[in-house]
């Protein structure tokens, strides 16, 4: 692993309580091997983007994400979407 930090977020958005995706977990280490387990877990797919991490982790929990973000976690939404209609096709 080298000198590569591991670490993971989970974000939430629920559009009818929240106007943004907002943070639901965070953590490196063995708290983002969890979280990534849990994901999986529950079915939900992960994406690696490194940078995207790096700025998330600088959110407090539950904090809405800030605009700058927007774009970025709306691609992310994007290929989650693409990822369900296809197994909603397969299955």
């Amino acid at each position: 692993m080298g000198n590569k930090r591991e670490a993971a977020v989970a974000l939430q958005y629920d559009q009818r309580v929240h106007g943004a995706p907002r943070v639901l977990a965070k953590g490196s280490g063995w708290l983002a091997r969890r979280i990534i387990e849990e994901a999986r877990a529950k079915g939900i797919p992960t994406r690696e983007d490194p940078v995207l991490v790096e700025a998330l982790m600088q959110l407090d929990l539950y904090q809405e994400i800030p605009e700058e973000l927007y774009h970025v976690v709306a691609e992310i939404y994007a290929f989650l979407y693409r990822l369900r209609h296809r197994a909603s096709l397969a299955g």
